[in-house]
């Protein structure tokens, strides 16, 4: 191909990338519905965005490396400590049985319904059986599940795609030595990759620890150190064994997220910018690779597999892995209907299909249109019905707002006393013990003491945190605070008005995000409640009395939102939190 073609090619992948995430964020869809159809189209129309023939003999290795980097992306994202109880049990039962019985199952079927021979059935079921973080996450973003839930679906999602991409390893180089699985010798190739996994994310580990503890690098090249680290040891375990690497980089996520000493949550919102970009351009990319001419006659059988999959498979194995757990009947029935097919399973059928197929392996050739169509198939059945299915379970969170109040001044506790007698779910976090006490007292939902640094890190969601209200007395910190937490997709961050316009180093120059009239400063708030003003909450359609300012409206589902000045007159059944007099005490009887 010439420069220019290939110019071309590179810059439609992008642009149809990107532009069909915003397109599914503009209509509140999961990207992935929109992406395959969209690379599918794009490589039926015109070949310049066919990466094969862009990148030749690169692609295949360029796509294992970008899997890397979105598995270690995922392993930032699991925090061990909550990984324990039944949601440890669950999630390993799910990854070990839940494999062998989805990867059996579609064998199984794959032989007759597609024609294969039994090395490529076997070779089609090992694919399927991964799902991960790449469509879990973003569906569950959608679904906004109860926190238990969400962590078994987030952490089956991230551990299984090594564990089926190393499986597919395994079943691939058995069935070009012509051997037979049982016999042992699978067994000991699946624990010699997983060795060398480990051994890669023992060696990435500590050029981590040095680049980020010991050389103290700064935000730019601690950012990129960790990308080179990640790509470097990915490679280096794919040469030694296929698809190590995935092992080794979802190991090097875990370990930098969780270990003492890693100064890692600061520089995810890199990460997460890069791995939404190679998320877009891998499934563009391969689905370009898929020709109209391949799923000729595969449709109508590609449709019962899933059907199986779908309504026989997967509750089966939920079924199994949650029999004698705490979970409600409702999360058993839903951990039964999430299980899409992701960029994993993709990657790996477009790398073993292809050589397998080249090897003269019968019905290899179907096994890349047959994942392509199980992918969009799944993608589009749980993403189109998850939500609803989640609803009718009772398995959502509450649309209700779910505040987190940072400050333990007492002003700020009565406010989050106020707001939970409305009807919210109060969860308040403070630095001293003497406050934490205080709110204990209170009757108030204590945070951990590490929620702050979570929440930074991305980990609101999880504790199902809407909003993030800091309101301590240090304006210099509720700003930086402010302006870390912003970052968070679906949470809404305000702080308190600094005491006077130039007051704090920090403080006067972040505007953005301040919460109450202009007039109500933290100085002018604690002043006036030390000075007998007291917060409450009453119906808006009671008169607000003299003296009083609104500081938030609640509407009749439970949203929270700071009130403005002057504020518009609010819905019926909406509840008004205000900052007036202190009530009158009843008159003395005569």
């Amino acid at each position: 191909m010439s420069a220019d073609q290939v110019l071309l090619g590179v810059g439609l992948i992008l642009a149809l990338a990107v532009g069909s995430q915003i397109l599914a964020g503009q209509l509140r869809i999961p990207a992935l519905i929109i992406l395959l159809p969209v690379g599918f189209a794009a490589g039926a129309i015109t070949t310049d965005v066919n990466p094969q023939r862009l990148l030749g003999a690169a692609f295949q290795p360029l796509v294992s490396l970008a899997v890397g980097v979105i598995l270690y992306d995922a392993g930032l994202g699991l925090d061990l400590s909550r990984l324990r109880g039944n949601t440890r049990q669950v999630t390993t039962r799910l990854i070990t049985g839940g494999v062998v019985i989805t990867w059996l199952c579609a064998a199984a079927l794959a032989g007759p319904l597609f024609g294969m021979s039994g090395q490529a059935a076997l070779m089609t079921g090992a694919i399927l059986v991964v799902s991960g973080p790449t469509v879990v996450g973003p569906l569950l973003r959608f679904i906004r599940p109860t926190e238990r839930l969400q962590r078994v679906l987030a952490w089956e999602g991230a551990l299984v795609d090594p564990v089926g991409a190393i499986l597919g390893a395994v079943v691939f180089h058995a069935v070009l030595a012509g051997r037979h699985l049982g016999q042992g010798y699978q067994i000991g190739q699946f624990f010699l990759s997983i060795a060398v996994g480990l051994a890669g994310a023992l060696v990435g580990v500590a050029l981590l620890w040095l680049c980020l503890r010991r050389l103290a690098l700064g935000e730019v090249l601690g950012t990129t150190s960790q990308l080179a680290c990640v790509v470097a040891v990915t490679a280096g375990c794919d040469i030694v064994r296929d698809d190590a690497g995935l092992t080794a980089a979802i190991v090097m996520g875990l370990a930098a997220a969780n270990l003492r000493g890693f100064d890692v949550p600061a520089r995810r919102p890199f990460f997460e910018t890069l791995v939404q970009l190679i998320i877009g351009v891998l499934f563009v990319s391969i689905s370009a690779t898929v020709t109209p001419a391949s799923l000729r006659h595969l449709v109508l059988p590609t449709v019962a597999l899933v059907a199986a999959l779908v309504v026989a498979i997967r509750p089966l194995v939920a079924y199994l892995a949650t029999a004698r757990t705490d979970l409600s009947r409702g999360e058993r029935q839903f951990a039964g209907w999430m299980a899409p097919r992701g960029i994993v399973a993709a990657a790996t059928a477009s790398t073993f299909g292809a050589q397998l197929a080249a090897a003269h392996v019968g019905g290899a050739a179907k096994i890349l249109p047959v994942t392509f169509l199980v992918i969009v198939a799944t993608v589009a059945v749980y993403g189109l019905t998850a939500v609803p299915v989640a609803r009718r379970l009772g398995v959502t969170r509450p649309a209700r707002t779910r505040p987190l109040l940072v400050g333990g001044d007492p002003w700020v506790i009565e406010l989050g006393r106020a707001l939970r007698s409305a009807g919210l779910d109060v969860l308040m976090w403070a630095g001293s013990d003497d406050q934490r006490a205080q709110i204990g007292r209170a009757g108030l939902e204590l945070a951990p003491g590490d929620l702050l640094a979570s929440t930074a890190a991305g980990a609101a969601e999880l504790a199902g945190i809407t909003t993030v209200l800091l309101l301590t007395s240090e304006d210099d910190f509720n700003a930086l605070a402010c302006t870390m937490l912003a970052g968070e997709a679906d949470t809404q961050v305000y702080r308190l008005a600094p005491r006077a316009p130039g007051h704090g180093v920090v403080a006067p120059f972040t505007g953005s995000g301040t919460v109450f009239t202009p007039g109500l400063t933290r100085d002018g708030t604690d002043r006036r409640h030390r000075a007998g003003a007291r917060i409450t909450a009453q119906p808006a359609d009671v008169p607000v009395p003299p003296g009083t300012d609104v500081l938030f409206l609640i509407s009749a589902d439970g949203s929270l939102t700071p009130a403005a000045a002057p504020a518009p007159a609010p819905p019926p059944g909406t509840t008004l939190v205000l900052l007036g007099p202190a009530p009158a005490a009843p008159a003395a009887p005569a």
